[in-house]
């Protein structure tokens, strides 16, 4: 996407995790971090099975070497802002994805970069040195997620009751946002998708499928709460994929390593609006 779709962007989440901090307290947190379970279980999702399937999925398909790499990058890149707010519609545990966000947000300025470059070395033969903007990406976060989510908090505990109405609402819109970025990305994607769908489109929507599979699967294993398995599977599903075209063009100097995180950044939406709701059909009957 261009600067302005971006920006655009961008504005819209903070609005969104504004939204998100309207339902959350600081108890959330505290607890998320008394029993870090989820929180280990989460990002293992994310920094370790998520690459080693994307190394796996390399060899078992037949790929062009830049289609092969844009995998490998997309799998280095964890899920952003987006993950929270599908996960905020999926009634997952809203607080729990915004820790995994900033935590693995943190870890990625060290494990990108070694994951890229051991990618480049299985496809190419050849490695290279990138670096990511630690002021960047810390700021980034900071303002999009941390900022706004935390103001939404702020104004939970001084006007509880009007976040109380203000919720239902917020989360109306945020559906309707979500509906909107999907039509916007077809629009302007859709040229790519239909060069580069037959090659790229079955080995993303995989990774994306697997490792959504395993992240809820896992959480299931060591016996989350439902909310929390959610959150695990978007989270270890749901990768950056701005932030690895980012990474293609602007670092990798290639746009054709670009092609594989924009083709899952587009499927990755249809897969979560169906997890969304089944999510929420799980939800149903857990309170039935």
């Amino acid at each position: 996407m261009d600067n302005i779709s971006n920006a655009i962007l961008a504005i819209s989440l903070i609005i969104i995790m504004f939204g998100m901090g309207l339902a959350l307290q600081l108890k959330d947190f505290i607890r998320i971090f008394n029993k870090p379970k989820a929180i280990l279980i989460g990002l293992s999702c994310q920094l370790l099975i998520l690459p080693i399937i994307g190394f796996i999925l390399i060899r078992f398909f037949t790929l062009s070497p830049e289609i092969a790499i844009g995998v490998i990058i997309i799998s280095a890149c964890p899920g952003g802002p987006t993950s929270n707010l599908i996960t905020h519609l999926a009634n997952g545990d809203t607080a729990l994805s915004v820790s995994l966000t900033a935590i693995s947000s943190l870890i990625t300025l060290v494990s990108i970069p070694f994951i890229i470059n051991l990618g480049l070395q299985e496809v190419l033969g050849e490695g290279t040195t990138i670096q990511l903007n630690i002021a960047q990406t810390i700021l980034q976060v900071f303002i999009i997620v941390i900022l706004p989510v935390g103001l939404g908090m702020l104004l939970k505990y001084k006007k509880s009751n009007f976040a109380l109405r203000m919720e239902k609402p917020v989360k109306k819109a945020s559906g309707i946002f979500f509906v909107v970025v999907l039509i916007a990305i077809l629009i302007k994607e859709r040229s790519l998708l239909i060069r580069h769908i037959q090659e790229a489109g079955l080995v993303t929507l995989t990774l994306n499928i697997i490792t959504m599979s395993i992240g809820y699967f896992l959480g299931n294993i060591f016996n989350l709460p439902l909310k929390q398995r959610i959150s695990v599977a978007i989270e270890g599903g749901i990768q950056n994929g701005t932030l690895g075209i980012s990474i293609a063009t602007i670092l990798l100097h290639n746009t054709a390593y670009a092609i594989s995180p924009a083709i899952y950044g587009t499927l990755m939406f249809f897969t979560a609006g169906i997890f969304i709701y089944w999510s929420n059909k799980q939800i149903e009957k857990q309170l039935v």
